[in-house]
């Protein structure tokens, strides 16, 4: 079972996310361990948040690859919720 990501961004904290963006992206190809994902945005077509999808049966890997993201390094995230996940559709 995959896990999902959903993580929001702390009110204001674009340039955070931004001076970040390219050691979060690296992370992600580096580990290998997201298979999906994209930022949230917001009703003005800003970035506020992440969603990912992890492929692993680990919830404590899946916690311990949230907690290494450059993003949550750096306190991006108001908040981060991780969660079991069925997919169904898409590939």
């Amino acid at each position: 079972m995959p896990f999902i990501l959903i993580c929001r961004d702390k009110p204001g904290a674009l340039e955070t996310r931004k001076a970040n963006r390219d050691a979060h992206l690296a992370y992600v190809k580096d580990t290998g361990l997201a298979t999906f994902g994209g930022p949230m945005l917001d009703p003005d077509g800003g970035m506020c948040g992440s969603v990912l999808m992890l492929a692993t049966d680990d919830r404590a890997e899946a916690e311990a690859w949230a907690a290494g993201d450059p993003y949550a390094k750096a306190g991006l995230f108001e908040s981060v919720e991780i969660s079991g996940f069925k997919h169904v559709i898409g590939a």
